[in-house]
């Protein structure tokens, strides 16, 4: 019985933090960029390896703005690509192209952005990956976002494309759920998500907090580390812009070998994290799914946990659905919360093998066994 106890504890305490998620995802009002933007010069920054079959796409996504092409340029950091990522970006005439020099570190990306920055010569870094692709009026909203509320870090909207395989719908529900999260969280300011893909904030901050100096030594983390350090510095001028025109679309990964190791590595950063606020979070989810597994063992002796197991899961899923469908409204994936209440199993494996492995081993990203 003290088993049921501590899960029913911890039930009741992740219960109240998804309703709390839920309340406060749905008081963020949708954000509408005027008519008129300011004319605030931008970087736009993508690290890229490997990604010759996506970048011309994010290129002329980029071309396609509607922000004044003089008020914006484009910087490519090649990382040691050995495909012709660097020749695609080339065919773009007003792409400037970096190509990484630097071997033998364990965070590439970091690096990447890192040598873009330097070069660039906005007033705004805009961050992206190469396999993304934004909204005509993203750089225009993004600004207007800005100059409405003197942001100088702003966490963007991410969505995954999916073809309604069974690994595309899983990542995308996932993903919903981080990004609501996300904007909850940081709207709230009770702890700080973001994700790369889809970040903007001041060169000149950057380089106050010294960019990612001792932060660098992890291959994961060029979004919530850099984050946390600019919050730490300002912690009221950190925001989430909640608008469809500032959302990215990105690729989920192709197999499930590929979305574990993503997800080993997003978890790798987590005894990082100076804001122990994220970190409790995150341990009481862990333990919150833990306790599914400790209910299946335990029902090998006592079957009746068997009956608890069905119980918590079919509560866990009433308790998440009306955050996660609010938050799939906003993305435009309603249809996709007809496979909620099925992956609830997959979603509490992965958590727990991925939390895990994030701790103490080793992953593959672009090629490359990193820590």
């Amino acid at each position: 019985m003290i088993l049921l106890f501590v899960i029913i504890f911890l039930f009741v305490c992740y219960s109240f933090l998804i309703v709390y998620y839920w309340q406060s995802w749905r008081s963020i009002t949708d954000f509408i960029a005027p008519a008129d933007s300011p004319q605030i010069k931008i970087s736009v920054i993508i690290p890229a390896r490997n990604e010759e079959e996506n970048i011309g796409n994010l290129l002329k996504a980029l071309i396609e703005q509607t922000y004044p092409k003089e008020f914006f340029e484009i910087i490519v950091v090649d990382d040691h690509s050995d495909d012709n990522t660097a020749d695609v970006a080339l065919t773009f005439s007003n792409v400037k192209l970096i190509r990484l020099t630097d071997d033998n570190i364990n965070s590439y990306k970091k690096k990447a952005i890192e040598t873009g920055i330097a070069a660039a010569t906005g007033e705004l870094i805009v961050t992206t990956d190469a396999d993304c692709i934004p909204a005509k009026e993203w750089l225009k909203t993004i600004v207007s976002f800005k100059e409405k509320t003197s942001a100088v870090f702003i966490a963007a909207p991410v969505a995954f494309k999916n073809d309604l395989s069974l690994l595309q719908v899983f990542q995308a529900l996932d993903f919903l759920t981080l990004q609501g999260i996300t904007g909850a969280s940081v709207f709230k300011n009770i702890h700080s998500m973001c994700n790369g893909a889809n970040l903007a904030y001041e060169k000149k901050i950057f380089d106050e907090v010294n960019g990612f100096a001792g932060v660098d030594d992890i291959a994961s983390g060029d979004d919530m580390l850099l984050m946390q350090k600019i919050w730490k510095k300002y912690p009221e001028q950190v925001h989430f812009i909640k608008s469809k025109e500032a959302i990215v679309t990105t690729k989920p990964m192709k197999t499930w070998k590929e979305f574990f190791n993503q997800r080993i590595r997003w978890a790798s950063k987590a005894t990082r994290y100076n804001d122990k606020r994220i970190f409790f979070v995150l341990l009481l989810v862990y333990l919150f799914n833990l306790s599914f597994l400790m209910l299946l063992v335990a029902g090998c002796w006592l079957p009746e946990y068997w009956i608890w197991l069905g119980v918590l899961w079919v509560a866990k899923t009433m308790i998440e659905f009306p955050f996660v469908y609010s938050v799939s409204v906003f993305f435009n994936m309603q249809k996709l919360m007809i496979y909620f209440f099925f992956f609830q199993p997959l979603h509490i494996l992965y958590t727990i093998i991925s939390g895990l492995l994030g701790q103490f081993g080793k992953y593959e990203w672009k090629g490359r066994k990193v820590k």
